[in-house]
């Protein structure tokens, strides 16, 4: 049995009815594999368009970076529309640059609809600690305006000094568009919300092998799955087995995450006074925001190749210390680790892998939202309007070099690089 990991997330979580081990042969129109936020928007989308439909989670629903990671509504992708235009052309721009700002209302209005208790909470910053990073943000605000994105606000020195209790920015970004949730609290939410729509969730059930047919059988160790199509969604946690073609194309990295004991409310409105979430500009970048219990949850730092810290707390202590000194001497209650997937581009991987097996996969921490609108883009494309699903297939999904044995190390002595000119501000 594998359960989810001692985190803050998983000892605050909504109690909800275990859904049941797969243990027999059964059919279906759709086959997700992966019980995360890929798979769950994925069949959700699929089911309340009356399609029947059958998700497979090796362990429970969120185990993985969807019900690990920072908690943020971050708008765009891992690299942003200035980037893509520059690489993929200005129609490739167009279209993904239409699509940027619609995964957040989807969350938005799956909280909605279906009540869903996870804390949200409007508002994000991205904040910066040099001039250079903040003439960054300000050309991001003119991109994203560009693309439809009203609720943006440049904050110089003094402006971000009332909003972060910290004297580390020179400025900030405010996108009133972005904000927070308890993830796990939301990856349950939408799993009931399948079963609601006559979707079917099984957890503990690994799967061990797809058979590229069609039907496509997808086999678990003590049941199966027919199925006319399949959703690889796996993520970071799919293995290099079931898939291998996938595992050629992307790397798992971890990364940290702690939270403190509840703070009074007085000390939590002190640290972010209008309870953003935020993160910084740097390369290897912090993440923090206020917890629905008052607890400040900071994260940040890069494992390659996901290897798991000896000490979490070691690693992100002296980063939330030097944003927040006044915090000295705070008892950590929770600390922990998770992966997600990172691609050599840092753009998210869409595709098919025959004509009935479908994946997507490699946010490259940049999934929350990206992952929600994926499931809407697979669905459309299942209905037979693949023009936006499409539109990211079409992105070169480069090998990453030096094959698996090197490509640890190189991506490694690429982030060390990059951290370099953080710290010197170039």
């Amino acid at each position: 049995m594998t359960e989810h990991t001692t985190s803050y997330y998983a000892a605050s979580a909504n109690k909800y009815e275990p859904f049941p081990t797969l243990s027999e042969s059964i059919t279906c129109d759709v086959c997700v594999v992966g019980g995360g936020y890929t798979g769950l928007s994925s069949a959700l989308h699929l089911a309340e368009m009356g399609y029947d439909v059958v998700l497979l989670e090796s362990a429970r629903i969120g185990f993985g970076a969807s019900g690990r990671n920072g908690g943020q509504l971050v708008n765009s992708y891992s690299r942003d529309i200035d980037v893509i235009e520059s690489n993929y052309g200005p129609d490739a721009a167009r279209m993904l640059g239409s699509m940027m700002f619609e995964g957040g209302e989807i969350i938005r209005e799956r909280i909605k609809r279906y009540q869903i208790d996870c804390d949200y909470r409007p508002g994000g910053l991205f904040v910066a600690l040099n001039p250079k990073q903040l003439a960054t943000l300000e050309e991001q605000k003119e991109n994203w305006e560009r693309y439809g994105n009203t609720q943006l606000e440049l904050l110089d020195a003094d402006a971000i000094a009332k909003e972060v209790n910290t004297d580390r920015y020179v400025g900030a970004l405010l996108d009133r568009s972005g904000g927070h949730i308890h993830p796990l609290n939301l990856a349950i939410g939408e799993a009931d919300a399948i079963r609601l729509n006559g979707g079917r969730v099984y957890e503990q059930s690994p799967v061990t092998r797809i058979q590229h047919s069609n039907p496509a059988v997808v086999s678990t160790e003590k049941g199966q799955v027919t199925a006319r199509y399949v959703i690889v969604a796996g993520n970071a946690y799919l293995g290099d087995k079931v898939e291998p073609e996938l595992a050629k194309r992307s790397m798992p990295c971890g990364t940290q995450v702690v939270t403190t004991e509840p703070l009074s409310a007085e000390v939590a409105q002190s640290l972010i006074p209008n309870n953003y979430c935020v993160e910084d500009c740097n390369y290897l970048l912090d993440y923090y925001r206020l917890t629905g219990d008052n607890r400040l949850l900071y994260g940040g730092g890069v494992v390659y190749g996901a290897r798991d810290p000896d000490d979490v707390e070691r690693l992100i202590m002296p980063k939330l210390l030097k944003t927040f000194p006044q915090l000295k001497g705070v008892k950590i209650d929770y600390r922990w680790t998770g992966n997600f997937l990172l691609t050599l581009s840092r753009m998210p991987q869409f595709g098919r892998l025959s004509g009935n097996i479908y994946y997507m996969q490699g946010y490259s921490g940049h999934g929350v939202t990206c992952t929600h609108l994926a499931g809407r883009l697979v669905s459309e494309a299942l209905r037979g309007d693949a023009e936006r699903f499409d539109a990211f297939a079409k992105l070169p999904h480069y090998p990453f070099p030096g094959g698996r044995n090197l490509r640890i190390p190189f991506t490694a002595m690429g982030a060390a690089y990059y951290s370099l000119r953080d710290r010197l501000g170039v």
